[in-house]
């Protein structure tokens, strides 16, 4: 026979039990709930649901200075590679104060630097930490410009105050924020404005007014107004020396094939804001086969130039200076930092675009070797042109700055 006490702990028992059952049956709904695919796997077709492509993951920490295998890069002959900084994780962006200091950002780890040279080496130091994808840097009259995802903000006086260089002063912070090609560049125009991209929130969607352009401000944040629109992703831009007219590269979406879209060059011409096609047509002449039904390429403007599938072109700028051969004057130099939804990779360097009157613009390479046997060891990401005449190279892969010289 049970007693009371042993009657009320079975009671409490089975009470427990029913309501852990009753508890697993309410949550399964949620438990049973799909986990939502990656960001990047958006707009992949059920036919690659299993594909194995994936995009190339970060390394954790930048390559030491004697892991870094310059002997593979290979420029045409006259040229030389060197080694100017390393251990800068993540570096891409990059940008020259007045008093010789180079700025250089960090998407992935969120912080910014500050290279000073020392006795012909580059002390490096950190002046921002724990933004948010801060890619696009800029300076002007002694001021450094950050582009964060939502916002711009500016360190007045910047290089007189690198060991504290204080809090922010916020430039715009009304802009789009989301994960899916929400980093920005940022450039000065010839005009004195400050142009940066808004990249689509996604990779094929019809994107809110707001995205999937390039805009620009008044330094002092007035102003905004949209350049062009149906910009996929830009994250590199430069003006023509002489014409002043806006030249950008663009990322093509991903999942269409190895081959489609081609990653593209565009020139903005005229007073109005041009559209360049996204998300109905891709490089000029491929109809996107969701968003481009009803539609037509020839409704958009086509692009300058085809650069290649999925190579993902970043920096570009044209070169001005005079310690390279006459015939690199005005080229566009374009970092291609590398393919990932495709089965070969293709990109991993950079290359030249020559713009000639009445000639179709003519792409041909000029530094290779970040790609071994399908494996990156290096990814180009930005260019600089310095003072000198020199490229500097950011590699955002191995963590480091090369400096490309030219010696007759």
């Amino acid at each position: 026979m049970s007693t009371p006490q042993l009657r009320i702990v079975r009671f409490i028992t089975v009470a427990l039990l029913a309501g852990t059952i009753i508890g697993i049956g309410a949550l399964s709904p949620l438990l049973a709930q799909p986990v939502p695919p990656a960001l990047w796997k958006q707009g992949q077709p059920e036919a690659l649901k299993d594909s194995t492509l994936a995009p190339v993951p970060q390394p954790p920490a930048p390559l030491a200075a004697d892991k870094i295998p310059l002997n593979k890069i290979k420029v045409p002959p006259g040229f030389k590679v060197e080694l100017y900084a390393s251990g800068i994780n993540n570096a891409r962006a990059m940008t020259l104060g007045s008093k010789g200091t180079l700025f250089v950002s960090s998407r992935v780890v969120g912080n910014v630097y500050a290279l000073v040279d020392k006795g012909g080496k580059h002390e490096v130091k950190t002046i921002a930490k724990g933004l948010d994808m801060p890619n696009g840097i800029a300076f002007r009259d002694g001021t450094l410009y950050v582009a964060a995802q939502n916002r711009i903000m500016k360190w007045e006086g910047i290089e007189d105050n690198l060991d504290n260089p204080g809090e922010p002063v916020v430039v715009i912070d009304s802009l789009p924020k989301h994960l899916a090609h929400g980093w920005k560049f940022l450039a000065f125009g010839p005009d004195g404005k400050l142009y940066f991209n808004i990249g689509a929130p996604c990779n094929i969607c019809l994107p809110p007014e707001t995205n999937a352009n390039i805009s620009r401000i008044n330094p002092d944040g007035t102003g905004y107004e949209y350049v062009a629109r149906g910009v996929r992703m830009s994250v590199g831009f430069d003006w023509h020396p002489e014409t002043k007219e806006l030249y950008f590269a663009n990322h093509g979406r991903d999942w269409l094939g190895d081959d489609v879209p081609n990653d593209t060059l565009h020139q903005v011409s005229g007073r109005n804001v041009p559209h360049f096609g996204y998300p109905f047509c891709h490089q000029g002449d491929v109809l996107d086969p969701d968003f481009g039904k009803g539609r037509a390429c020839s409704e958009f403007n086509p692009p300058l130039l085809k650069l290649g599938p999925h190579v993902a072109p970043i920096g570009m700028i044209f070169y001005t200076g005079t310690m390279f051969p006459p015939e690199y004057k005005n080229r566009i130099f374009i970092a291609q930092r590398g393919s990932w939804n495709r089965t070969e990779k293709l990109g991993y360097g950079i290359t030249t675009v020559t713009l000639a009157m009445g000639q179709p613009a003519k792409q041909e390479g000029f530094a290779s070797g970040w790609l071994e046997n399908n494996q990156p060891w290096g990814r180009p990401a930005y260019v600089y042109q310095m003072p000198d005449g020199a490229l500097l190279v950011s590699d955002d892969y191995a963590g480091a700055i090369y400096r490309i010289s030219y010696s007759r």
